[in-house]
């Protein structure tokens, strides 16, 4: 993979198009991955003000986080999971 040149080392003099383009789509990229992070970080209060929500309507926030994590998961996957929770449950007298 090949860096487009931008920098002065470079050799390239400012006003050459080839180098403009290749600067002008960095900031372009970095331009998008920051809009992107605010958008994430948006995101993340207002899933984090819900939790708050479902928390003052008396519901448990982390059986509430690991439905959500479990609910992502394949079928297939989670009830791998569940049936080694279960296995180590007994094993250790819990259940």
């Amino acid at each position: 993979m090949t860096t487009p040149e931008i920098g002065h080392n470079s050799g390239a003099s400012e006003g050459r198009p080839a180098t403009r383009v290749a600067k002008d789509q960095l900031k372009s990229i970095v331009e998008r991955i920051e809009r992107m992070e605010e958008e994430k970080k948006t995101i993340a209060d207002d899933i984090r003000d819900i939790y708050a929500e479902a928390k003052g309507n008396g519901f448990d926030v982390k059986a509430l986080r690991t439905i959500v994590r479990m609910r992502k998961q394949d079928a297939n996957e989670r009830q791998e999971a569940e049936t080694i929770l279960e296995t180590y449950m007994q094993a250790l007298g819990m259940l």
